[in-house]
Parts: structure tokens; C-alpha cells; sequence
């Protein structure tokens, strides 16, 4: 009966497209998601060219790069960026249908970059073996049902609280990408712009974009997100072309133009396909880490990272399934076990392929925001990070303040949840108020939920209500003071 519209209305051959993935049983329609998977791809396709810049320019410890040689490969590691990201978008559509993209996630990147492969004697084959063994682990709590028994132990106002936070959290990184907000000088924690001003071209174009696409949406243009990108997009190149901007930083990544483009420089570009390399595929060693650092150090390293990898992910699909209108009445999204475990695999396929562990993106939230609310979505995303490995020129044309004002948008849609929030329950207020501050300002998705869950615990100790507390939050509770704590426990076992 839901597919009936599309039999009469739809396209040839819409009626299968739209059984398999429930689109009209969701609300949707084949153009929104295709729709939503363009926004999508579009606020969150920077990965391809900053991943290179995070993990294609550390050497490892002997001095080797990733993929070989000396020197940095910086194509090499795109392709594979887009590669894993591609399949990986494709696999969540088809096998979890959910409007969830994936993609090497930012932090763990540099946590493998900067805290595993600089570790004495440690190659970059070493560090994503870490980052494969971790990936196993967490698909084996997966598979044992652990990571979904954790998921259903939350509160669903905690839930919430975990939504709106990361509506802030992406907020925060959109404006802070853009370079609307900035690390003052003075020691603030931000400023507006330059020194307090709105200086330069390109944070004009960003403040532009971000009027058009609220201008789009309040006037409930459809596709307003991404019309608001596009537009932003060309504007960016015109206003590259007249007056010949350039980027923020120089070729060793030094800061020497605080007005410029804060990662692509918006010109079209003088090739539009290239052939990708995908050689450094396979480069991990399993436990070379053991024998090299010790495997105490070695299990703390595999434990931070998959404490890290399996929360982001929890709250990541819990906000977008809220802002979809997708979750339970346990404040559960559908199919979440598949998602779970399409997720692990993106650890060790990240990690296999020599590009850190992979996750899920809330950048998939400006999808929803477009309309999105199945894995046609997450297909059409998928299918253009493949053609990214061909198409990594037009790939780098859009600038972050042509994708970021998105970001803001969305932001502001996920923090309209805050009012499910029973803000006059102490013992669910403070851990949710936690939770929501505490992700933009420490910049961690994760540290956000930690504080919340600890929280959480201690205040139902502190009034009596002990026995009221599920055994998994007990038990995610002292991971997280764990986790807290690894430096100090680092030191106390010798393996700092």
C-alpha cells in the first residue's frame, strides 16, 4: 500500500527502488534522497583533501609516508580516502538503509597520525594495525549484541541530549572552519573573524551563503541546502577570479594569509579527471605494534581509539534518526544493529587500507536536513565518493564556505529537540546540560557523552538511587573514567 503512489506517479521502474529502501513508507521521495545524498556529499567531500593533509604529510616514526617513499603521496592517499569512503556509504544504504554516510573520521585521524605513528619504532603499517585490531573488537561487541545492549541502556533524554549537542558540535565546526569564529590571540576561546572584524572575501562569501540558504529554507524553497552550496560555490570562484584570494596557508602548512580560503581554493579546475592510485591498499601490520611499543602500550592505544570510535558513532546515529523523525519510542533508530555493524567495518576497512578507521559523519544530518530519510540517500553519496577517485579536481573547487553555511543550518534544526528535555529533573538535566556544552567546547563528540554518562551515575549514587542505574551504564560509566584517566594510568604502568 505505501508504494501505491510510486506505481502511479513515479518513474519505470521507482516501485522496486522504493519497496527495497521504504521511501514512501518514510515520508520521502526518490528526488529528496537523491537530493539529500548530493548535500550530503557535498558538506562532508573536504575529507578527501584534508585526510591527505592530516595523514599523507606525517612521516611515521622512520621517517616513511604513507603509500612509500620519502616524501608525501598525497594523491595516492585521496583516492583512497574516496575509495573506502564510497564503498563503505554504499554498503550503510544497501545493508542498513539509513541516511548515513562514512568517511575517515577527523581526530582519530590525528590520534593515529600524531599519538601512534610518531611512538619510537612504530611504521604507519604498525599504527593502522592498531587501528584494524581495534575495528575487530568492536565488530565482535557488535556481533555479541554488547554495543547495541549499550545503545538501548541510555536514556532516551540522554539520547536527545547527545542529539543536541552535536547540533552544536557541528555548528561550532562550521563556523569554526569557515573562519567566522577564531582562536584569539588574547587566550578567549573564540573571536569573530580576524581580530574581532569580518575581514576578507571569503568570509563575506560565507556569510552570504549561509543568508541564502536560510533565505531558501525559511521560504521552504526544497533543496535549499544544496542550492545554497552550489550558489555559494560559484560565487566563491567568481570572487577567486577577480581579485585572486588564495589560500590561508603556504605548501608547509604555515599560516601566511589569515583572509584567504581556509582549504580549497575555488578555481575550476585546468583537468577534470584523473587516474587514481590506489597502491598503498593492504599496507597494515596486524601486531607489529606488540613487538615494537609493548603490548601494554599497545592495548591502551586499541583501547582509546575503540572507546572513541564506538561512542561517536552511537550519538551520531541516535541525532541523525532524531532529526530524521526515524527513531523509536526507546529513542532507537531502525535497523541499528546493521548500522553497528557496517560502522566496525569501517574500522578495519579504514584501516586496511591505510587511511585510519572510518565512521559515521553527522555532516549526513544537512541530508536529512535536504529531506533524506533513507539509504537511497547514503547510495548516491557513496556513488559520488567513488567518482571522487576520478573526479578529484572537482572535488577540490568547493571551499569550506561554500559547505560549511550548511553546517550552521542544520545545527539549528537538531537543537529544536532540546525541548523533549525535562529540564526541571536534575538528575536528567545536568548530565544532558553537560553533555550538550561540553561537545562544542572541547571539540570531542565523545568526551561530551562520557561526561554525560558519568554524570549521569554519580547523581544517582549521590541521591540513593543506585539500583536504579542499568548495569551497562554502570559499566560505560567507568570505561569513560577510564578513558578520562588514560594519561595517569599511562604513567602509572610505565608506558607514557
Amino acid at each position: 500500500m505505501s508504494s501505491a503512489p510510486a506505481t502511479s506517479t513515479g518513474p519505470a521502474g521507482s516501485t522496486g527502488i522504493d519497496r527495497f529502501f521504504k521511501i514512501t513508507e518514510r515520508g520521502s521521495t526518490v528526488g529528496r534522497e537523491v537530493r539529500g545524498g548530493l548535500v550530503t556529499f557535498f558538506t562532508m567531500a573536504y575529507i578527501v583533501v584534508l585526510n591527505p593533509l592530516i595523514i599523507g604529510t606525517q612521516p611515521d616514526s622512520t621517517g616513511g609516508f604513507l603509500g612509500g617513499g620519502d616524501g608525501p603521496n598525497l594523491a595516492m592517499v585521496a583516492a583512497c580516502t574516496a575509495l573506502v569512503a564510497g564503498a563503505l556509504t554504499l554498503l550503510m544504504g544497501v545493508a542498513a538503509n539509513y541516511p548515513l554516510a562514512m568517511a575517515t573520521g577527523l581526530g582519530l585521524n590525528a590520534f593515529v597520525a600524531f599519538s601512534i605513528a610518531a611512538l619510537p619504532e612504530m611504521t604507519w603499517a604498525d599504527a593502522m594495525g592498531i587501528v584494524v585490531l581495534e575495528g575487530l573488537i568492536i565488530l565482535v561487541l557488535v556481533l555479541t549484541g554488547f554495543r547495541k545492549a549499550v545503545l538501548g541502556a541510555v536514556p532516551p533524554q540522554l539520547k536527545t541530549a547527545i542529539s543536541v549537542g552535536i547540533g552544536l558540535f557541528i555548528t561550532i565546526v562550521g563556523l569554526v572552519d569557515a573562519g567566522f569564529v577564531r582562536k584569539s590571540e588574547g587566550g578567549v576561546l573564540g573571536e569573530l573573524g580576524v581580530g574581532g572584524v569580518i575581514a576578507g572575501w571569503p568570509l563575506l562569501v560565507f556569510i552570504i551563503g549561509l543568508f541564502v540558504i536560510v533565505t531558501l529554507h525559511v521560504r521552504g524553497v526544497k533543496g535549499a541546502i544544496l542550492y545554497g552550496i552550489l550558489t555559494t560555490t560559484v560565487l566563491a570562484i567568481v570572487v577567486e577570479a577577480v581579485f585572486s584570494i588564495g589560500g590561508q596557508t603556504n605548501e608547509a602548512g604555515e599560516l601566511v594569509n589569515p583572509t584567504g580560503w581556509g582549504l580549497n581554493i575555488p578555481r575550476l579546475p585546468d583537468a577534470v579527471v584523473a587516474a587514481p592510485d590506489f597502491s598503498m591498499l593492504g599496507e597494515f601490520s596486524l601486531l607489529g605494534s606488540f613487538s615494537k611499543i609493548g603490548a601494554v602500550a599497545a592495548v591502551l592505544l586499541v583501547f582509546s581509539l575503540m572507546l572513541a570510535d564506538f561512542f561517536d558513532t552511537m550519538g551520531t546515529m541516535v541525532a541523525i534518526g532524531g532529526e530524521a523523525g526515524l527513531l523509536d519510542e526507546e529513542g532507537n533508530p531502525p535497523n541499528s544493529q546493521r548500522i553497528l555493524v557496517v560502522d566496525s567495518v569501517g574500522a578495519i576497512a579504514g584501516g586496511a587500507a591505510g587511511v585510519s578507521s572510518n565512521t559515521a559523519y553527522i555532516e549526513s544530518a544537512s541530508g536529512v536536513g535536504e529531506g533524506a530519510r533513507t539509504g537511497l540517500a547514503s547510495v548516491v553519496t557513496g556513488v559520488l565518493f567513488l567518482l571522487a577517485t576520478f573526479l578529484s579536481p572537482l572535488v577540490a573547487v568547493v571551499p569550506y564556505e561554500a559547505a560549511t553555511p550548511a553546517l550552521v543550518l542544520v545545527g539549528f534544526l537538531m537543537m529544536q529537540q532540546v525541548t523533549q528535555i525535562d529540564w526541571d529533573d536534575l538528575e536528567i538535566a545536568i548530565p544532558a546540560f553537560l553533555t550538550m556544552v561540553l561537545m562544542p567546547f572541547t571539540y570531542s563528540i565523545t568526551v561530551g557523552i562520557g561526561a554525560g554518562f558519568v554524570t549521569y551515575v554519580l547523581i544517582k549514587v549521590v541521591r540513593g538511587k543506585a539500583a536504579a542505574v542499568h548495569p551497562l551504564m554502570w559499566l560505560v560509566a567507568v570505561l569513560f573514567v577510564a578513558y578520562f584517566a588514560i594519561e595517569p594510568i599511562r604513567e602509572v604502568l610505565g608506558v607514557g
